[in-house]
């Protein structure tokens, strides 16, 4: 039996914290060499100001929060396409409404050989379900010393096991996604506040420092937009995910029903 089949699920711990780790120097990275390039500031002098219409040279200025924030984005898409080609790999090679049919017309002639053959052709978390509910239903139906009842709730602790093997790994770093978004936000409200205590510094003078009063404003708008787009990125796709997750778990918990039901409906004792 393949008790213990479960479709593959995505980044380990490991692997997820040196994605993270890599992000965090890509952005450091993508801020200096980038953003801080020489070319895009009046002089060559990134000190001094950006070259006009040029965008790097403002992010530039949005100051040491900024690569915090581009990670972050970063963070953001490299778990959003892992998660992408997990749910993939999980849905399978073949349409799952057509799949689910296939299994109830094999089930139908009881011809479990095809039945297991299609969920071998399927592949996926969906097909790993089923084919743990169709083994079930061969072993124990051919037990004579088990009843119906005895039988039926062997089946559907089975599919309920091989279902509970499968759900860790569709949820799995849906958190990071989740965490992304409130931390953007809340690094981008501590880039903005740094930015406004910049402007009120600079108007504070006696004669306001223009210069450094729009420096301020730059970074604070720059901070907020970064956090709101990490932010919204991150809850856009955590709720897409969460979606396909909850489509394919209804599924599973459908075909596993059929899977019961034709037993129940087929087996008087």
């Amino acid at each position: 039996m393949n008790k213990n089949q479960k479709t593959a699920g995505g980044f380990s711990a490991i692997v997820s914290f040196l994605a993270i780790a890599i992000a965090l120097v890509a952005g450091a990275l993508i801020y200096s060499k980038v953003f801080g390039d020489p070319s895009n500031f009046v002089d060559n002098d990134p000190t001094g100001e950006p070259m006009e219409g040029n965008l790097y040279g403002v992010i530039y200025k949005g100051g040491f929060i900024v690569p915090i924030l581009v990670a972050i984005n970063l963070i953001i898409i490299i778990f959003s396409i892992e998660r992408l080609v997990t749910l993939l790999m999980a849905n399978g090679k073949g349409n799952t409404d057509k799949f689910i049919a296939s299994i109830k017309g094999h089930m139908e002639k009881k011809d479990f050989k095809a039945a297991i053959a299609q969920c071998d052709k399927q592949k996926g978390s969906l097909a790993n379900v089923v084919r743990a509910g169709l083994e079930k239903y061969e072993h124990v139906n051919g037990d004579s010393s088990l009843t119906k009842e005895q039988k039926l709730e062997s089946l559907k602790k089975e599919l309920e096991e091989a279902t509970s093997l499968e759900l860790p790994m569709l949820s799995k770093n849906l958190a990071v996604l989740s965490t992304s978004a409130s931390v953007a936000t809340l690094i981008g409200l501590i880039g903005t506040v740094l930015g406004m205590i910049r402007s009120f510094a600079a108007m504070s003078k006696g004669s306001p420092d223009t210069a450094a009063l729009a420096t301020g404003i730059s970074e604070a708008l720059i901070n907020t937009f970064l956090g709101i787009l990490g932010s919204a990125l991150a809850i856009i796709l955590f709720n897409f995910f969460s979606t396909r997750i909850d489509a394919l778990t209804y599924a599973m918990d459908e075909a596993g029903f059929s899977v019961s039901q034709t037993f129940a409906a087929k087996h008087k004792n």
